[in-house]
């Protein structure tokens, strides 16, 4: 039968695998097709279409339903796992619903009864290769949107991480071991937060958030923040309002940022006990990030040493933190804390640029 004239052909170079265990109807529909310029390949069985797919790039497969071995409904599925973007077209010499229905399902883009007639064979592969277009133009766009969103998320983040770093500088610019002190901390509660179950996401806001807990600084007067002696009880009162200045600075933010780093502000000085400050807290009142941050900013403080007095050695520091959990730590996030000690000291020695000592990588073991 001669094609008929009025049917638009959109192939041109497609190719086409013909699976069908009767060698005249693979060579019935060969000739049809090729004679609408499309390529054909044709096999007798599943495993033959398997080999001939893996060897070659194939537009659009032609199988029919019933053949010796794995059926067409077999090589169906394995193809759509394997070979998403195949357009598939179903045979069948059984007009059955409920397979017709089974195959759709199954994602073939069509289904066509034996004896099939030219035209009919010839708009289900034009049909068929046309929503694969769409369908892959769509997946194209699809991918290109979430780019898009990928790379604006992006650059907001990168304005979150901006005015992070402008906070933080301001009170770097106010002592030179806080700044040291700060960037250590956003590393320490990045890796406590993760080992504590928060998302990489969450755990990085962690890392950004964290170095602002003692952005309130800036408006503890120089006589009193850099006072080498002890305080004053009335001094002692004037640096514990950091963490409300702290508050008030980064308070009514829309920024996510901005917002966790105002809750580790006002709350990585509270104890787990109920007697820290400012509010006084207790247990599960305070946020994990504002006792995660309590532990990391102990610790850092305990083995570096400040104006008021030397560094501890690291298993004095421990100890006495030992000594404070279940009062001033959470307990909990201190055990998370012990477990990934090690990292933390990796952190230490990278922004203190202390050696690598043999007793350290033993420690590290």
């Amino acid at each position: 039968m001669p094609p008929d004239p009025h049917i638009e052909v959109l192939g041109g170079a497609e190719r086409i695998l013909i699976v069908d265990d009767e060698p005249y109807i693979c060579e019935i529909l060969s000739r049809w097709l090729v004679d609408e310029g499309y390529v054909c390949d044709q096999v007798e069985d599943a495993q033959g279409a398997l080999c001939t797919l893996a060897a070659g790039d194939f537009e659009l497969m032609i199988s029919d339903i019933r053949m010796p071995g794995r059926s067409g409904l077999e090589l169906l599925d394995e193809t759509r796992r394997e070979y998403p973007e195949l357009a598939v077209i179903m045979l069948t010499a059984v007009d059955d619903r409920q397979t017709a229905i089974r195959t759709l399902a199954a994602g073939a883009y069509g289904y066509v009864i034996k004896p099939f007639d030219r035209n009919e064979l010839v708009i289900s592969v034009v049909n068929a290769l046309e929503r694969r277009r769409l369908t892959i133009l769509s997946a194209d766009y699809q991918h290109q949107l979430e780019e898009e969103v990928r790379q604006r998320t992006e650059q907001l983040r990168r304005r979150e991480e901006e005015i992070a770093l402008r906070l933080v500088s301001a009170t770097e610019h106010r002592d030179a071991e806080t700044g040291a002190h700060i960037r250590r901390i956003g590393q320490y509660s990045e890796i406590l937060a993760a080992a504590r179950g928060w998302s990489p996401r969450d755990a990085e806001d962690m890392r950004l958030a964290a170095p602002m807990h003692d952005v309130g600084k800036i408006g503890i007067p120089d006589h009193i923040l850099l006072k080498p002696g002890p305080l004053t009880s009335e001094e002692f009162s004037v640096i514990e309002s950091h963490t409300t200045m702290g508050g008030e600075i980064l308070n009514d933010s829309h920024v996510p940022l901005l917002q966790l780093a105002c809750e580790i502000a006002l709350t990585h000085h509270e104890r787990w006990d109920g007697a820290g400050y400012p509010r006084g807290l207790a247990s599960h009142q305070i946020p994990e990030a504002g006792r995660i941050v309590a532990v990391a900013d102990v610790y850092d403080a305990l083995v570096h040493s400040r104006i008021y007095r030397p560094a501890l050695p690291e298993e004095q520091a421990l100890h006495l933190m030992s000594e404070a959990r279940g009062r001033h730590f959470d307990p909990d996030v201190f055990d998370t804390f012990l477990e990934v000690l090690p990292e933390f000291r990796q952190v230490r020695r990278h922004l203190d640029n202390e050696p690598v000592t043999e007793e350290g990588l033993r420690q590290e073991a």
